[in-house]
């Protein structure tokens, strides 16, 4: 996949493409939401080979994203797997969501898609949680309503 005229973002020296398919308001979203993550969010990632030469790397390129915010299990996970019919190989989702159980479920659906022999299986690269104040002006929002996001970026590998 070319990645020739396409936005780029960088995230522990590490770049993340967006498809063509992202429009600039996914795009804007996706980099503010990328910006709650921790600086080595990349770095802590089992699996991905960040210590790989610059000509190594495969860069992250961000096909599409899910949005489950305030979605109950196991919408997110649903929209996640509908989502992932047109991602294809080398290619990633973002998915957040806010509902605690989608931690577990897109988890498990990763790893189940590596143990169980499928053509396309998928490499779970960023699972990690944040808190932010979503929708609402700071001084409007309480103490208690600080939400959190589980993001998850999800790439179909070759299984060959």
């Amino acid at each position: 996949m070319s990645t020739d005229n396409q936005s780029v973002i960088v995230r522990d020296s590490y770049p993340i493409y967006f498809a063509e398919t992202v429009s600039d308001a996914q795009q804007q979203s996706i980099t503010q939401l990328l910006d709650l993550l921790p600086a080595a969010t990349l770095s802590l990632v089992e699996n991905f080979d960040l210590a790989a030469s610059a000509e190594q790397k495969q860069p992250i390129t961000i096909k599409n994203m899910v949005d489950g915010r305030g979605l109950a299990c196991p919408m997110p996970l649903l929209k996640t797997k509908v989502a992932l019919r047109e991602v294809a190989v080398g290619e990633s989702l973002y998915v957040i969501a806010t509902d605690p159980n989608s931690q577990a479920d897109i988890s498990a659906f990763c790893q189940q898609s590596q143990q169980t022999g499928t053509a396309n299986p998928l490499l779970l690269i960023i699972n990690q949680s944040t808190a932010a104040n979503i929708g609402k002006s700071l001084e409007a929002k309480s103490k208690d309503s600080v939400d959190t996001i589980y993001h998850f970026i999800i790439t179909k590998t070759d299984s060959n």
